[in-house]
């Protein structure tokens, strides 16, 4: 596991181990942490992000790319935590199989978990999901990720 941070669960926080930034930071805090195999966190979608006014106007809903996307940071995380990876760059190599089953949009929690399958000192496989209000919440968004790594 990662070094201890100032979080509560004692997990890092996801700026410290993925270069996304605000905007583009989707993952608030770390649940779950298997570096090389898994990784869970959550992001809170408060109504004030900049999509939503565009998507739709009276009717917000959050992207369901943007979904993938904060899938994919968190698998980044499970790969970065993973020593084999330090000082690396996982980039989307392919999105596979994703299916949008529920509509999110502000005030919801997006509980968001990845378990990473083949990997290679270059690439690799995960399987995501972003669930509604916690890992027992009904499936809003499924994905399979695959991934290059590069050098940072």
């Amino acid at each position: 596991m990662s070094a201890a941070s100032d979080t509560p669960s004692g997990l890092p926080a996801p700026a410290d181990v993925i270069a996304h930034r605000a905007p583009f930071l989707f993952v608030d805090e770390l649940r779950l942490l298997e570096p090389g195999v898994r990784a869970a966190g959550t992001w809170t979608l408060s109504g004030d992000e900049w999509f939503f006014p565009g998507h739709f106007p009276g009717r917000p809903t959050l992207p369901g790319v943007l979904m993938c996307e904060a899938i994919a940071q968190v698998g980044a995380i499970a790969v970065l935590t993973d020593e084999r990876f330090t000082g690396k760059l996982p980039l989307f190599g392919g999105l596979d199989g994703a299916r949008f089953r529920r509509q999110v949009g502000p005030g919801d929690t997006l509980w968001l978990e990845v378990e990473l399958g083949r990997m290679s000192a270059r690439a690799g496989k995960g399987t995501g999901r972003a669930l509604l209000g916690g890992a027992d919440g009904d499936v809003a968004c499924s994905c399979e990720l695959l991934f290059v790594v590069v050098d940072a």
